[in-house]
């Protein structure tokens, strides 16, 4: 007798309960997108459909500060989430921004008690929530959770050190290619071809100012290299931005 799938299972079952009107169905289909969860039984993921609560988010809410008590993990299902730490003299500086099917929040997992920046949603937003506790509990039974975990946690620190390799060796115009460069191809793979982004925004993420920012963005609109559009840019010729990054 063929062994039956759980993912199988999972989707017969939250169909069935969607045409219940099962509120529980719709979060147990978005804790499936979560890659750190791939794999695991149908009876784990009915368990985390239990321990986690969803929330809803709206453009610019802070869903955390610097300094506050580090006592859960966030889940982000839909929208995007900027991390980002306020300097004393109140500037912005952007440290990542979380796409949808990943976690943010995870300095409780290092035994941090406090956190260390801001997370604020970009757009509108839903989040699975966890508790510090059922994450401990649960990397403890399946611990290639906590294995995918690091390595999400890798590949953000190797940004992270691009970042300010970027703000330390490169130009203004140079750094903003780079941004632009890593933001198509992101969009590219979700299947957007502009990228949804303030001037303003596009400044706190190379530590400029949003003026010069407009100047190198309209050198390059005069170039070809990008179409500007309110609240949109479009890479044109990535090449030649390219380019920049070896001057």
């Amino acid at each position: 007798m063929p062994t039956r799938s759980p993912f199988a299972f999972l989707q017969r079952k939250r169909e069935q309960l969607q045409a219940l009107g099962d509120p529980t169905a719709q979060k147990q289909a978005y804790l499936l997108t979560m890659d750190i969860f791939r794999d695991l039984g149908r009876e784990v993921i009915e368990h985390l459909v239990h321990q986690t609560q969803m929330r809803t988010c709206t453009k610019g809410q802070v869903l955390y500060a610097q300094e506050d008590q580090a006592e859960t993990l966030f889940l982000l299902k839909r929208g995007r989430v900027q991390l980002y730490r306020l300097t004393p003299s109140g500037k912005r500086l952007e440290l990542a921004t979380i796409a949808p099917g990943t976690f943010f929040g995870e300095m409780p997992l290092l035994g941090e008690s406090l956190r260390h920046a801001y997370a604020e949603a970009a757009e509108d937003s839903l989040v699975c929530v966890m508790s510090r506790l059922d994450v401990e509990r649960l990397i403890r039974s399946q611990p290639q959770v906590a294995l995918r975990m690091i390595e999400v946690m890798g590949r953000r620190l190797a940004l992270c050190e691009s970042r300010l390799e970027e703000l330390a060796y490169r130009s203004v115009p140079a750094r903003i290619a780079a941004v632009l460069l890593r933001l198509a191809n992101a969009h590219t793979n979700e299947g957007e071809h502009a990228i949804a982004i303030t001037h303003q925004e596009l400044g706190e993420m190379v530590g400029a100012l949003r003026e010069s920012v407009t100047k190198v963005l309209d050198e390059f609109q005069a170039r070809g290299l990008v179409e500007l559009r309110r609240g949109h840019i479009r890479v044109c010729r990535s090449e030649e931005l390219e380019r920049l990054l070896q001057e």
